[in-house]
């Protein structure tokens, strides 16, 4: 009896020196219906990937919730906020469309919980002195840089623009101007159409009246195949641009041949196996997709499930310092947590190199992008 009294006081002396267990607690929000699930699906995959890959951060359970925002701001405002006041996360991530990811940093912002976003949002927070968010995907502006380049390299001037009437659409016009301004390319159309919108004539139309060497496509996945279409039956021969939104399987079945040849400006992990060994992404590209054919018994086809599993790495890092200074569930973990977070320094993603700082929304460079062709309905990475 002496020794069970023994063995009882020793086990509950152990029990106050080591750290108690708490779960990280995930709010994950994409869009699993409406317009903009063509992409948040594949987010929602990632996320799987990334579970798969890893599911405890610094020792401790992750406890993770999905909710849908049905491509809807309005739903996506509702959504962070049932997760920080009823389900108490410690950190949100999300969402898969640009109006739906601000209007998630309000609240965040609000509430003071550290949000990692995986759509491109503008460059600048609100208040920097009170940042709580940023952002995985690179830049329109990097983007549209590295795809100009590529334009200049090929003998490109006039380029034509068309694009979505939102702010994603607004990002990838705004990158081309700033190429423009730099002296790489004249842009002489500003054609937009809405996602939901199923004819883009009267845009093409004048798209092809402007007589342009090539035309930069500000779309994303499915609905970006429509101006190629049009620009097909219209005879439109010059050259078709975009950015890493239209890689999609979708977007391939739909566009057809009217999408052969269509230079991007991507992150490395969509050519993975064609990356030189030395790449920083090579290896770890390879890793994602291995867990994410075991998380989604099937491929990966997309470039938007690597943000969120990239997402998913840089809070697993921000865990491991933030867990040092207090532990998730204390009043002190979410400021620790974004602390850290806008401290990541060269940490390497399957889509960049990732260096966050207070005052920036974004941690990528240049690093982050390769260019890649579409051939034969297959993805082929063009040094």
């Amino acid at each position: 009896m002496r020794r069970r009294a023994v063995l009882t006081a020793t086990l509950l002396a152990l029990s106050f020196l080591t750290p108690a267990r708490a779960d990280v607690t995930i709010g994950f929000v994409t869009s699993l219906s409406g317009p903009g699930s063509a992409i948040g699906i594949g987010y929602a995959k990632g996320i799987a990937a990334a579970y798969e890959y890893k599911s405890q951060m610094a020792g401790q359970k992750v406890r993770l919730i999905q909710l849908d925002d049905g491509s809807d701001p309005s739903a996506a405002t509702r959504n962070a906020r049932k997760l920080i006041e009823e389900e108490k996360v410690d950190v949100l991530i999300g969402t898969a469309t640009v109006p739906s990811t601000v209007a998630m940093i309000s609240v965040a912002t609000e509430l003071k919980v550290p949000m990692i976003c995986i759509s491109p949002i503008p460059p600048k927070p609100t208040s920097a002195s009170d940042q709580w968010a940023i952002t995985v995907p690179q830049s329109a502006d990097l983007l549209v840089k590295i795809v100009a380049d590529r334009m200049k390299r090929d003998g490109v001037k006039k380029v034509g623009y068309i694009g979505f009437s939102d702010g994603w659409g607004d990002l990838v016009y705004a990158g081309a101007k700033a190429a423009e301004q730099r002296g790489d390319l004249q842009v002489v159309t500003n054609e937009r159409y809405a996602r939901t919108d199923t004819s883009v004539t009267g845009q093409v139309l004048r798209i092809v009246a402007a007589r342009p060497d090539a035309v930069l496509d500000g779309g994303s996945a499915t609905q970006g195949a429509l101006p190629l279409l049009a620009l097909s039956e219209r005879g439109f021969k010059g050259a078709i641009y975009g950015t890493g939104a239209l890689v999609n399987p979708e977007f391939v079945r739909v566009g057809g041949k009217a999408a052969e040849g269509i230079k991007l400006s991507v992150g490395p992990v969509v050519v993975s196996e064609q990356l030189p060994d030395d790449h920083f992404a090579k290896k770890l590209s390879l890793e994602f997709r291995a867990a994410y054919e075991r998380a989604n018994k099937g491929p990966v086809t997309d470039q938007f499930s690597g943000l969120s599993f990239d997402a998913w790495r840089i809070l697993d890092n921000a865990v491991e310092r933030a867990i040092k200074i207090s532990r998730p569930g204390e009043t002190g973990f979410r400021t620790a947590l974004r602390d850290a977070i806008l401290s990541t320094h060269e940490f390497p993603g399957v889509h960049a190199v990732y260096n966050f700082k207070p005052g920036e929304n974004y941690g990528v460079d240049e690093r982050s992008l390769v260019i890649v062709q579409l051939v034969n309905g297959a993805w082929k990475y063009v040094p």
